[in-house]
């Protein structure tokens, strides 16, 4: 079935659920508050995750206290497809959007997106800091919020003053914005730190009733600039330069060249980066984290200190993955491991034990009805994910077969900011495999990938052309068919159950 076709069956899907969804639910002191804290371009590479060059102990201190999912994936690894498919509970396909400009609402109007699914519910819904990607034109979500979305305006920082602008998250020489800084401002400068504030104030307010509360974090978005207390933490003669080698028979399709790196002042238009440059990129990306780890431990404090601990439901999650100079690149922009794989950690009051990782493959599109069930609430029917509690209830259990990710490549198609080219990656426990084929034309097969990630994250080499790995390839080949056919059908078998 043609893709315009299914975008017209699942608007009258949503458009059934917004219209009968009632506001009818007995609201209770047990109802659990949700905190809801998104962290851009957050791969992870965190203490809990067994990198112990990471100083996180907030992070890591909520995973001890919940479930930590070791193999989550987004769907998309570049910002506002992720959160739109995050935030919607369908998949890029589903929504018909890949890139950074289109509002989700433009393609499906009538979605009940996860806060707006517990706004109808009784929750007071709103948000603070990053949530839904807003550059580019693009724009925050009005529906999904009981009071308009808080933010810290670009304009506040170009408006307040040469000292700030210098010296705040945005720092520039020449017009061209720092790619790293050990800032010497205050940490009032920052919009992390300023986002903690009204998040902390906004708990106070609103303790006293059922809440959903989403904090977005934009660090550690590039540039890399944190106050210098958290680069004095690490040593950079400690800061390991990776592999810099491609994947050996890597085809061209799969890579990228770190256009967004490239924009920032200092940084070739070509090739590699230097050394030292690498050290810094890596160095600021590890000063960032830590930073914003200060201020998510800032917010539990809170929770702590409102009493709220007990009763509030909090998940964390990371957008996408991102290159630290593997493969010679930098960025996200892939389908590869570095890129889709990404931090989720849930800590919920349903659930005494903690501590528990979940070695199964859970998916972003997942998280949506795993929150619904977690605040026994009805999951809406036009949702493509699983609920991963029962990984909460027993780590050990098993999850699905694989894990679905897609990137777009190649020339404009002319329309709706389509490519030419689709991408579609499947993990599974041991491997990822990659189907290039044309967008219009799905049969017509660009390239194919095949990684064994069994020991590391990082590709050696690309297996697909290994006569001894045919027999593997049919069998990902068929899989990732019956997934693509399994998410179509889904999608239409919710549509007809809205009528």
């Amino acid at each position: 079935m043609k893709l315009h076709v299914l975008l017209a069956l699942l608007n009258l899907l949503l458009y059934t659920q917004c219209t009968t969804t009632a506001d009818d639910k007995n609201v209770t002191s047990e109802i659990p508050n949700v905190l809801f804290i998104a962290v851009d371009d957050l791969r992870p590479e965190l203490g809990c995750y067994g990198h112990s060059q990471i100083i996180s102990p907030n992070i890591d201190r909520l995973a001890q206290e919940g479930t930590l999912f070791q193999n989550a994936y987004c769907q998309q690894a570049v910002c506002a497809p992720s959160r739109n498919s995050l935030m919607t509970g369908l998949r890029p396909d589903a929504i018909g959007i890949y890139d950074l400009y289109t509002n989700f609402r433009t393609k499906v109007p009538n979605v009940v997106t996860l806060p707006q699914h517990f706004k109808q519910n009784g929750y007071q819904a709103e948000t603070v800091g990053k949530i839904y990607h807003t550059g580019h034109g693009n724009y925050d979500d009005t529906l999904s919020w009981t009071v308009p979305k808080w933010s810290v305006a670009a304009i506040d920082y170009m408006n307040s003053g040469d000292t700030v602008r210098a010296n705040g998250s945005y720092p520039t020489i020449d017009d061209q914005k720092i790619p790293w800084l050990a800032s010497d401002a205050p940490d009032s400068n920052f919009i992390d730190t300023r986002t903690t504030n009204r998040a902390i104030e906004r708990l106070g307010i609103l303790k006293d009733q059922p809440f959903f509360l989403a904090v977005g974090y934009v660090k550690p978005h590039l540039p890399f600039v944190a106050p210098k207390k958290y680069w004095d933490i690490y040593d950079p003669e400690d800061i390991e330069i990776p592999d810099l080698a491609e994947p050996e028979g890597m085809p061209e399709v799969a890579l990228h060249q770190f256009g967004e790196l490239r924009k920032y002042y200092g940084i070739p238009v070509e090739g590699a980066l230097s050394e030292d440059q690498a050290r810094n990129m890596i160095h600021g990306y590890y000063a960032c984290v830590s930073h914003i780890d200060a201020e998510i431990g800032r917010l539990l404090t809170e929770l702590d200190n409102l009493g709220l601990s007990d009763n509030t439901l909090v998940i964390l999650w990371g957008d996408h993955g991102w290159k630290l100079g593997e493969y010679g690149s930098w960025c996200k922009h892939t389908n590869f491991e570095l890129d889709t794989r990404v931090p989720l950690i849930v800590k919920s009051p349903s659930f005494s034990k903690a501590g528990g990782r979940s070695e199964a493959l859970v998916e972003f599109v997942d998280i949506y009805p795993s929150l619904c069930e977690l605040a026994d609430l009805p999951p809406p029917v036009h949702l493509q994910g699983d609920s991963f509690v029962p990984q909460m209830e027993d780590p050990d259990q098993k999850g699905k077969i694989a894990a679905l990710s897609q990137y777009p490549r190649g020339k404009d198609l002319g329309y709706d900011r389509k490519k030419e080219i689709m991408g579609y990656s499947i993990r599974t426990q041991e491997v990822r495999y990659t189907r290039w084929q044309h967008y219009e034309n799905p049969d017509s097969v660009v390239a194919i990938e095949l990684y064994d990630h069994t020991s590391s994250p990082v590709a050696k080499s690309n297996l697909a052309e290994n006569p001894a790995y045919q027999d593997k390839i049919n069998e990902l080949d068929k899989l990732l068919t019956d997934v693509l056919v399994q998410e179509d059908q889904q999608l239409r078998k919710g549509a007809r159950a809205s009528r």
